[in-house]
């Protein structure tokens, strides 16, 4: 349902954009209010899962994702739409914060990375399918179309919660929330993912400073509060976990922005109907579907740091490829590209998150959780974030047009090849972190 909502949204923001007439600024906040409320609330609602009940905040999160999709519908301006997407965002950060963390208490490790391997599977179905559901809905219906979809799966997977999942998780039940450390995180988040937002704009980087800062607060805080919101020393005393954190970010900000990328390529360069676009993007979502369970059960017989660091290496290859891309390549060329990435993304994704959620106790499960989530939502951001400054150097604040087309393939080009050589930088954050079992 959330990757759903991630990857449809995204069709409808031109229809959104005409009804309310609103320019690409202000627009772009209907997707980032959403990835702001989120990142800002994965940590403290992780840590409220492991204190009163994992099941509990994730029904807390289905319900109200389902009633703020709702809401959205009912939209009559922008305002009201980015409120309800904010509090759309922090019911997906109860779902995020939990969902994995309630698989990884119901399985035995032996089968966990089989079980996370279905889990990533399910997320990139979601994403392959919201391109294409939400731009039938909103042409043959409206963009509301798109919000209103999500209210019949929402009632269906409460009634599911309901009728099937009996037990409940809480292995911190009891122990005191960090208000104060929550607020600190809330407020240095906000400031690094605006910052990120406001790119290439030179304002950006003294807001980003201040989240920063605001970082080493948090940091400060933490490590003097006897029940932090964010045991910090799962960090300084776990490598598997510390590592395994470090690979996860530097991976997703390699990768996020490869389909907007390739999308304005495809469409712009190539002139491509954004259908045709989209059937030859799925390509890459549609390996990570079906080889993440197989990844998911190899990493439960051979140590993940290994299957992982492969992943990682393979998407780096598939990277460097997208540096050679031309004008005139072949489309069999871009789908062998995109097929590669995606089986280094598949082969990375779930046995990297069975590293992450098998090195902590199950007290932790909450946090561990949210703390895959953070990284994944930050490292979209920062993804975003280095192709919107690649945008700026070579193009400008221009509307694209045939004349600037070859400015458009240098900053493709480009931002290839800073994905590529951090990914390439990730594979040695991946091969350091120690081994899972070892460790346990």
């Amino acid at each position: 349902m959330t990757p759903f909502m991630g990857s449809s949204i995204n069709v409808a923001l031109p229809a959104i954009a005409e009804e309310f007439k609103m320019d690409a600024v202000v627009l772009s906040w209907i997707p980032t209010s959403y990835l702001l409320a989120t990142a800002v609330s994965l940590v403290p609602f992780g840590r409220l899962a492991d204190i009163h009940g994992r099941k509990k905040i994730y029904t807390y999160g289905i319900f109200l994702f389902t009633l703020f999709s709702f809401l959205c519908t009912m939209s009559p301006s922008v305002s009201y739409l980015i409120l309800f997407r904010i509090l759309q965002g922090a019911g997906s950060a109860m779902i995020f914060a939990t969902g994995i963390a309630i698989l990884t208490s119901v399985y035995p490790p032996q089968q966990r990375g089989r079980v996370l391997g279905i889990n990533v599977a399910a997320v990139y179905m979601g994403l392959s399918l919201g391109p294409f559901l939400g731009g039938f809905l909103t042409e043959q219906l409206t963009w509301r179309a798109v919000f209103l979809a999500h209210i019949p799966l929402g009632l269906i997977i409460l009634a599911l919660l309901l009728w099937k999942v009996k037990p409940e998780w809480a292995e911190a039940r009891g122990e005191p929330f960090d208000l104060t450390g929550s607020l600190i995180y809330a407020a240095a988040i906000t400031g690094l993912v605006y910052g990120m937002s406001l790119l290439p704009h030179l304002e950006s980087l003294w807001i980003m400073l201040l989240g920063f800062a605001g970082l080493l607060g948090f940091v400060a805080w933490e490590t003097k509060t006897k029940k932090p919101v964010f045991d910090l020393t799962l960090f300084k005393t776990n490598r598997v976990f510390a590592f395994s954190n470090l690979a996860a970010l530097i991976n997703y900000s390699a990768t996020f922005a490869v389909t907007f990328l390739l999308s304005l390529y495809l469409q712009q360069i190539r002139a491509y109907s954004p259908q045709g676009a989209g059937l030859i993007l799925v390509s890459q979502p549609v390996v990570m579907a079906l080889l993440s369970p197989m990844a998911g059960r190899l990493s439960d017989r051979v140590e993940p740091r290994i299957v992982a660091s492969l992943g990682m290496i393979l998407t780096s290859l598939g990277l460097f490829l997208f540096v050679l891309l031309e004008q005139e390549s072949s489309l069999e060329g871009i789908v062998l590209r995109l097929v590669l990435l995606g089986v280094g993304f598949a082969l990375f994704s779930s046995p990297n998150t069975n590293a992450i959620m098998g090195s902590v106790e199950r007290r932790f499960y909450g946090i561990a959780s949210g703390s895959v989530s953070t990284m994944r939502v930050l490292g979209m951001m920062i993804s975003m974030g280095i192709a919107t400054v690649l945008f700026a150097l070579f193009i400008g604040r221009v509307q694209i047009t045939p004349e600037y087309h070859p400015a458009l393939m240098r900053s493709i080009k480009t931002a290839f090849a800073v994905f590529a050589l951090l990914c390439l930088g990730g594979v040695f954050a991946s091969m350091v972190r120690g081994n899972l079992r070892k460790e346990s």
